[in-house]
């Protein structure tokens, strides 16, 4: 069993904590925890894959895709959600960041056990404690368990509205399983949301961007988990009214460029390659 955590996680928590370190305020996001739970030595920085200019654009993509997700469970716990759950949690660091809303409801984090396990130990190693409302969530999905069945044996209360929440899960899944995963958050109680990322099939990218995208394909492909699904904005849409959404509406990253990024000296900015799904029950 996998122990520490995906290499993937560990470089989005730390480029999370570059935004924070070198790029200039406004921050879009004020995130050093992950890179106080991964500690990774000195040179950290060196790494190829932390390049400040060559990073630029994915730092601004990971901080606006958290930032967005922040302001959408806030706008939720205003009306009253009581329940947040996160698919593939990985080095999320929602509940510490922001015990203010954290703090009035019960988030679910669902993950790999052995990662999951690391991350508690890393939280209790570094003085940062487990909440009571904070409810981890072990799924051996390659054992079959289902992340359902757990959650709810967690305590999740599926009387009850929820926000839940998959960034960067969706593109390592089969269609069949992301269909699956719509039809049953769709069993939400009414009152629910679900915010979900997904890859644009390389055709519909600005040729000047088409580049970076494939390159980015390569390397997840030549590291063992390629990217296997891609959903058009109107393909999206579609399959979540048929799982049982009421409504369902597409964001992009202009949308969030637009949203976090306008007049900023620095020309920071998300690459128009991933979007958001927003869909309510």
């Amino acid at each position: 069993m996998q122990i520490e955590p995906e290499k993937t996680a560990v470089r989005v928590a730390l480029w999370r904590a570059m935004h924070t370190l070198i790029d200039p305020p406004p921050h879009v996001l004020d995130d050093a925890v992950g890179l106080q739970l991964v500690a990774p030595d000195e040179t950290w920085r060196q790494r190829p894959d932390m390049d400040p200019q060559g990073t630029r654009g994915f730092r601004a993509g990971v901080v606006a895709r958290a930032r967005f997700i922040e302001d959408l469970v806030a706008e939720q716990v205003a009306h009253g959600v009581t329940q947040y759950v996160l698919l593939g949690a990985g080095l999320d660091t929602f509940a510490q960041r922001r015990p203010d809303i954290a703090s009035q409801l019960r988030v679910f984090e669902v993950d790999q056990p052995g990662p999951q396990l690391w991350k508690r130990e890393r939280l209790i190693e570094s003085g940062l404690g487990i909440p009571s409302w904070l409810h981890f969530v072990p799924v051996d999905f390659e054992a079959g368990q289902s992340w359902w069945e757990k959650l709810v044996e967690a305590g999740f209360d599926t009387r009850e509205p929820a926000v839940v929440v998959s960034t960067g899960v969706s593109m390592y899944l089969s269609r069949e399983a992301n269909i699956a995963t719509l039809r049953q958050v769709g069993t939400l109680a009414p009152g629910s949301s679900l915010a979900m990322t997904f890859l644009l099939p390389l055709e519909l990218i600005d040729p000047a961007e088409r580049p970076m995208h494939q390159m980015l394909h390569e390397r997840a492909h030549a590291s063992g988990t390629p990217f296997i699904s891609f959903f058009s904005p109107d393909d999206i849409m579609t399959l979540a009214r048929e799982a049982g959404f009421d409504t369902a509406r597409y964001v992009s990253n202009d949308d969030l460029n637009a949203r976090y990024f306008t007049g900023r000296a620095d020309g920071m900015e998300v690459p128009r390659g991933e979007a958001f799904l927003i869909a309510a029950i």
